[in-house]
């Protein structure tokens, strides 16, 4: 009787431990820049938090074009923990609306996440035009 209880508990003890996976949640999966002005990098971090049972380790994150680059740790997400990732936005030479998407992959329970960036780039001014020189003044002899 003593066997067949504890082979029920270890069975029971591992079919908990199997299903215990790591939860993402993000603070927002959405950013709107609003308008931003033309040339800086624009950045933002997006607050990720482990709600789950078991570590999160985050694979990748890949943009979906060159002008957005992300950020993210490669170190496990302990449950409870926190993390950030940052992503930046290149509008130098990208006046207009704009919509970019961040994939995150990981090894939690919610296993692809797509995060997106927004905003409306303004073009930078114009550089200001050189002051006229003044005119030579008449030399006196």
């Amino acid at each position: 009787m003593k066997k067949l209880f504890l082979t029920i508990a270890v069975v029971f003890a591992f079919a908990a431990a199997s299903n215990a996976q790591g939860v993402l949640k993000f603070n927002k999966e959405v950013h709107d820049f609003g308008k931003i002005s033309e040339g800086p990098l624009a950045t933002y971090n997006f607050e990720v938090t482990n709600t789950g049972t078991a570590p999160v380790v985050i694979s990748n994150a890949q943009a979906s074009c060159g002008c957005t680059t992300p950020e993210y740790s490669k170190d496990p997400i302990m449950p409870g923990g926190k993390s950030v990732i940052k992503v930046g936005y290149n509008t130098s030479g990208r006046p207009g609306a704009f919509t970019k998407t961040i994939t995150v992959s990981s090894n939690a329970e919610n296993s692809s996440v797509i995060l997106t960036i927004k905003g409306e780039v303004t073009s930078a001014p114009a550089p200001a035009a050189a002051p006229a020189a003044a005119p030579n003044a008449k030399k006196k002899s």
